[in-house]
């Protein structure tokens, strides 16, 4: 990426992002800690977890509009300073020892909503801060960036955090948001133009062109089906992961710790040097090559009952699974007009996050009916689907770079 590039916004909302990240590591990571000490019914507990995801359902798309109504920046920024405000005063009722389960729920669910206008603005902020054929590394850059604040840094500190009171690591994820806040604020992009709105518009109607745009795109119509059937198999594996790791492997606490850290390790591995298999066989083929390589390391994990397999085998998927996203997400970009890039960045992330409960709930039965390595194999399914549903998708007609997106020689995507 150009020097230039950086200093131009893309740095300080890199930034921003790998801020954003750490503290909702920290805060994803003390909820169900604070959740357990409040109260003992399960079904509260998950509570909790749930509505991180009932909001991406319910207001997802309704996100998407309202990012392509308004400034991105100025949105990003101000639902920044909101959530660092709410988190703050939910630290102070935490050391003042007036928190409930039922005030976790309420945070978790107005978080979330106003992440959904959060995620889809910066989405379309991204291509008006890099050009065009930038868009690769700068994305590989977020991820690389937000996985090594959140999977390697911030839940690790929590247990340091809470050894100074059970408010301290949401003091912290309200003071992330702040200084987020005033990154983004700090941008200096002009307000997107846009064509006046046709009279009598409204957000039904253009969340509905929105869909109409995705539908009508043959390729980022195949990208985004693959997207939701990948994410039904990663809700199945998400959910069983550590019965498969401490029950059919019985690798107890230690393995299951060791797991997930091949599984980081792999997908900063994919945010280094995912750049490399793009630049050999172009941005569609990566996704296809990344669906196949996940597809055979899910098959290892749920047939070879070794650590070593299991652990090898999660490192791949992890490279992979950041090629994934790495590549759809600037698919999406690249081949969207700028204003719809909002809401169809919206139809993605909400197809994902329905698939993923609905996935967990799955891997739960046939964990119950068939044993604790089944899930893995159903997820192994879901993406033999994903990859078959890939197939039709045309060549895409968009520009990818060397893997440091530093050369001025474009080829075509195949």
């Amino acid at each position: 990426m150009r020097a230039s590039a950086w200093r131009g916004g893309f740095g300080r909302l890199w930034s921003a992002a790998v801020l954003s990240s750490l503290g909702d590591a920290l805060r994803t990571a003390a909820l169900p800690l604070l959740a357990a000490t409040l109260t003992d019914r399960p079904l509260l507990i998950a509570a909790v977890t749930a509505c991180g995801y009932l909001p991406w359902i319910v207001f997802g798309l309704l996100g998407g509009a309202v990012a392509d109504r308004v400034d991105q920046r100025r949105a990003m920024w101000t639902v920044d300073a909101v959530r660092g405000v709410l988190v703050a005063a939910f630290a102070l009722a935490v050391a003042l020892g007036h928190a409930s389960i039922g005030l976790l729920i309420a945070l978790a669910f107005a978080l979330t909503t106003l992440q959904t206008l959060f995620d889809n603005a910066s989405t379309a902020l991204l291509p008006a801060l890099v050009g065009p054929t930038e868009l690769g590394g700068a994305n590989a850059r977020l991820m690389t960036g937000q996985r090594i604040a959140g999977g390697l840094l911030g839940a690790p500190a929590v247990p340091l955090l809470l050894a100074a009171g059970a408010a301290a690591p949401f003091a912290a994820d309200a003071v992330t948001f702040l200084l987020a806040a005033t990154l983004i604020a700090s941008l200096r992009t002009a307000p997107p133009e846009r064509a006046p709105r046709p009279a009598g518009s409204t957000l039904r109607r253009e969340i509905a062109e929105g869909l109409r745009a995705l539908i009508r795109d043959r390729a980022l119509r195949g990208l985004c089906a693959a997207t939701a059937l990948c994410n039904i198999g990663m809700g199945a594996l998400i959910a069983t992961l550590v019965l498969l790791v401490t029950g059919w492997l019985d690798a107890g606490n230690t393995g299951y710790a060791l797991a997930m850290t091949a599984y980081t390790v792999g997908s900063l591995g994919g945010g280094f040097a995912g750049g490399a298999v793009v630049a050999r066989v172009g941005r569609v083929r990566a996704v296809l090559l990344a669906g196949v390589a996940q597809i055979a390391a899910l098959l290892v994990m749920g047939l070879v009952r070794h650590q070593a397999a299991l652990f090898l085998a999660l490192a791949v998927f992890g490279f992979m699974g950041m090629v994934w996203n790495v590549n759809t997400t600037t698919l999406m970009q690249q081949r969207t007009p700028a204003e719809l890039l909002g809401r169809v960045s919206s139809a993605f992330r909400t197809l994902g996050v329905a698939g993923a409960p609905l996935g967990a709930l799955l891997g739960g039965v046939v964990a119950t009916a068939w044993g604790l390595n089944t899930p893995v194999l159903l997820a192994a399914a879901f993406f033999v689907l994903s990859v078959l549903a890939l197939i039709p998708v045309p060549r895409a007609d968009v520009l990818v770079v060397d893997p440091h997106d530093d050369s001025t020689t474009a080829h075509v995507a195949r």
